[in-house]
């Protein structure tokens, strides 16, 4: 096996590279093992990663006790609870490149010999095993955790809350004292946003597709055993080092059919769709929304989890975490058991050396045999509004038709203006475009406008479509990611005030009820918008994304 850092250090004409790590505290025996980069997405910006900073050290403590020598480097990382709801948003998704960039040039630059990658918001996690994926060298993922929920008048709360507050608020549900105490009370700790959110939904993918240890994803952030899990990731980083398993030895198609079932099974965000088309990619496996749609046909989602359900990760992680929900799902064959993992044995492997542990009582994981839907929640649509798709998620979701009048806007906030003065009504379908990875760019979510309309009590009376994307912490029949998108001429720019919209989760439809001779008129009067950003890091990514349904992913040639 090619020993990359040997590029670095060994050899007369590498003294000058020894001398700089010898200034950095490293002597020749350092010098003489396997280099890992000890990667982390640490900073003040959320709480989600506040504490990775100090989970590195662990995790450096792991690599260097068990013979392999550690160097710890960092990457951005954005809040999208912060960004959400205003121009910051457009940043959100394009981070995510920009993260998995940063540590492949890290990573090519000190010819590291593995990596460690720690991550927390939502991004930071894809973006993190995109690039483990990338460069394919010995790696391990690791979760920073999440947050503890807060507690008021006895009811769990998360950030969702506080945005759905807002809504309450504006229309006169609530008072400024109440808004202001669940302000104060959602977010009680570090660590990521507390429910089955985007965070949390990539974090039990990680498990599920074998980059990650048994049982890392569920504990807090501020839980003790944290740091022993992320001791014990740099350990297995070492171990995969003698072992030369590879990123894609373990993201095999199969892999993702696993990690596919268990967005479905747990209730998932919509960005794990996105996020797993885009970790594909670089693992060099073709997936489409037709292995989405199969797999989700015949997946059960048995895990009551916010915000569609009542509970949040801290309480599956008391049952058993990601570990309890894959022994539900393996045993009744719902999961490729012969996938390898980072721990170089199989999922299988992994489950049975813990199967000792007694099955506790609750009510968080349904039985397969009487689940909360009989097939997954991560439903793909496509129609004559999408005819390279959508998706919205149906955890939580009563209805699974809605046809109703287009009430359209060109910019999110043009939206949330109009929910907030009460301008939307019910029956009403929302269309916000010009939202997409091009138009955007970079798809911002919305969260403040969606979790208005639920304060508002209008959750289940309104529908939304967008060409942009939805928090994790979504709820209601909004439908996301609509391709091709209004920029590029998409079906979704041709779209009036008052045109009806029909969309159907159990038929997977979603039609503009407007004729084919009419919306090729339009399309005649149709021009491309001017550019949003013109230079920037929003600019490179605007010419470099390609479509939603391909994971908005940015290639040389899109």
């Amino acid at each position: 096996m090619e020993i990359s850092s040997k590029n670095v250090v060994d050899g007369t004409a590498r003294s000058p590279h020894r001398a700089m790590y010898k200034a950095m505290g490293l002597d020749d025996n350092d010098l003489s093992k396997q280099f890992i980069g000890v990667c982390h997405t640490g900073n003040e910006a959320t709480p989600c990663n506040i504490l990775l900073p100090t989970l590195a050290e662990e995790a450096k403590k792991g690599v260097a006790e068990n013979g392999a020598t550690p160097r710890i480097f960092s990457t951005i990382a954005v809040s999208d609870g912060i960004a959400m709801g205003h121009e910051g948003m457009k940043s959100s998704l394009i981070s995510r490149e920009v993260i998995a960039d940063s540590i492949e040039l890290m990573v090519r630059a000190h010819q590291y010999d593995g990596i460690v990658g720690i991550a927390g918001c939502d991004k930071s996690l894809p973006g993190t095993m995109m690039a483990m994926a990338r460069l394919n060298l010995p790696s391990v993922f690791v979760y920073g955790g999440t947050i503890m929920p807060g507690i008021l008048e006895g009811k769990e709360l998360t950030v969702v809350d506080v945005y759905e507050a807002v809504g309450a608020y504006d229309s006169g549900q609530i008072s400024l004292d109440m808004l202001k105490d669940i302000e104060n009370t959602a977010c009680p700790s570090s660590g990521s946003c507390g429910g089955m959110f985007t965070a949390n939904t990539m974090a039990s993918i990680s498990e599920a597709i074998g980059l990650a240890l048994p049982g890392s994803a569920s504990p807090p952030a501020e839980d003790e055993r944290r740091n022993k899990m992320v001791y014990d990731t740099g350990a297995a980083c070492a171990k995969l080092l003698e072992l030369n398993i590879k990123p894609r030895d373990i993201m095999t198609y199969e892999a993702f059919e696993n990690s596919i079932v268990m967005l479905n099974a747990v209730g998932g965000s919509t960005n794990g769709i996105l996020h797993l088309l885009s970790m594909a990619n670089e693992a060099r496996v073709k997936l489409t929304y037709d292995d989405f749609e199969r797999i989700r046909k015949k997946t059960p989602h048995i895990a009551d989890m916010k915000p569609g359900g009542n509970y949040v990760m801290n309480s599956l992680d008391k049952i058993g975490g990601i570990p309890f929900v894959l022994k539900k799902l393996a045993a009744k064959g719902l999961i490729n058991e012969d996938c390898i993992t980072v721990t170089g044995k199989t999922i299988q492997q992994n489950l049975d050396s813990m199967s000792s542990i007694p099955e506790p009582e609750q009510s968080i994981i349904r039985p397969i045999e009487n689940p909360l839907h009989s097939v997954g929640t991560a439903v793909v649509l496509k129609g004559s509004l999408a005819p390279e798709g959508a998706v919205i998620k149906t955890a939580g979701v009563e209805m699974t038709k809605f046809t109703g009048k287009a009430r359209v806007y060109d910019r999110e906030e043009y939206a949330f203006d109009a929910v907030a003065k009460g301008d939307v009504k019910e029956g009403d379908v929302i269309v916000i475009r010009y939202e997409g990875p091009k138009g955007g760019p970079g798809m911002r979510e919305m969260l403040a406008t969606t979790a208005a309309l639920v304060g508002q009590g209008l959750g289940k009376k309104v529908a939304m479509v967008t060409d942009g994307r939805f928090s994790g912490g979504t709820r209601g029949f909004m439908v996301g990611h609509v391709a091709p998108e209004a920029y590029v001429g998409g079906p979704i720019a041709l779209v009036k005030n008052g045109d009806e919209i029909t969309i159907d989760t159990e038929t997977s439809i979603i039609d503009l009820h407007v004729s084919e001779e009419e919306l090729v008129k339009r399309k005649e009067s149709w021009s491309k918008p001017k550019p949003n950003y013109t230079s920037g890091a929003l600019a490179k990514y605007a010419t470099l994304v390609g479509s939603a349904a391909q994971g908005a992913i940015t290639t040389a040639n899109p």
